[in-house]
């Protein structure tokens, strides 16, 4: 009697578990961002207090050190040539681009506006697999994409007083990410994630060098105080890259991605409390339509799925 109620109760543990498993990965994802948005505080501090470039090249070497430890502990081969090569080259070279251009406009605008901007990522991605990877993306995404960059203007102002260096390097630092996740999807299974993460990192190293060149700014000895807010950064930035593999890993893709938005909610907070930022009316009005344009485009691909 109790073999046909043997399925249904399976079917309902397994829907319950996943349930549970989408809250657990949501926490973990919300967490993370505020461990970003903290880690982008120190980091927008330490780069008005000393050249941005040596910050990258610090955090570079600090990130970046800790990770091949940590891959060298999971066994995988942290100085592999096969990360030099193909698509994970690309990988390493978007992720200095990236860290070039976000540490470029985090010293030159407020973290409300680079983080702002920085959302914009999710839409660069689907509108890249589309052209790019042959996805099929209908046209309520595409609206929802163009609605996101309405809201990438608003934010930039360029009417007023055209793209300046700062908003060219948020543009580029969004297009470097979106190629990075883009190509990620295409890495060979064999690379280790910690691995690729050490390499990922230490790409800052050289950007880091390459903007003091292009800033005309030498190296200079941190105090003991910039000491401690880069150690901080480095810090807030590895538990938060834990917590977002942690998170992607236990969680689905659709129900868990919606919550990284929740960064710039950390990061408005961060600036206005800690770095006596003011939130301008077109960084909160722009950062709506992209946030809401992200949230409609993340609710259609979960339909997509569903159905």
């Amino acid at each position: 009697m109790s073999a046909p109620n043997a399925a249904p109760d399976s079917a309902a543990e397994r829907a319950a578990a996943s349930v549970t498993e989408n809250r657990r990965a949501a926490v973990l994802m919300v967490s993370a961002m505020a461990a970003f948005a903290i880690e982008d505080t120190f980091l927008k501090h330490a780069a008005v207090s000393m050249p941005p470039g040596q910050v990258l090249v610090i955090n570079g070497l600090a990130g970046g050190g800790i990770f091949a430890l940590l891959a060298l502990r999971r066994g995988e081969a942290v100085f592999s040539m096969a990360a030099l090569r193909g698509i994970a080259l690309i990988r390493n070279v978007s992720e200095g681009v990236a860290a070039f251009t976000y540490l470029l406009a985090l010293a030159l605008v407020p973290m409300a506006t680079a983080s702002a901007l920085l959302q914009a990522s999710p839409l660069m991605i689907t509108a890249g697999a589309a052209l790019f990877l042959g996805e099929t993306v209908g046209w309520r995404r595409w609206i929802s994409i163009l609605t996101g960059f309405v809201g990438v203007m608003i934010i930039l102002e360029p009417w007023k007083t055209g793209i300046d260096i700062a908003g060219l390097a948020m543009v580029g630092c969004v297009i470097a990410l979106s190629v990075r996740d883009l190509v990620t999807r295409r890495l060979p299974p064999h690379l280790g994630t910690m691995s690729l993460s050490s390499w990922g990192v230490l790409a800052s190293v050289p950007a880091g060098v390459l903007l003091m060149l292009v800033r005309g700014e030498g190296f200079q000895a941190p105090a003991p105080e910039q000491g401690v807010v880069l150690a901080c950064a480095v810090l807030a930035g590895l538990i938060g890259y834990y917590m977002v593999v942690e998170s992607m890993r236990i969680g689905e893709v659709s129900a868990v991605a919606p919550f990284r938005y929740t960064r710039l909610v950390f990061a408005f907070i961060l600036a206005v409390l800690f770095l006596g930022e003011d939130l301008s009316v077109n960084v909160v009005i722009g950062s709506g339509l992209v946030i809401l344009s992200g949230l409609y485009m993340f609710g259609r691909a979960r339909k997509r799925v569903q159905t």
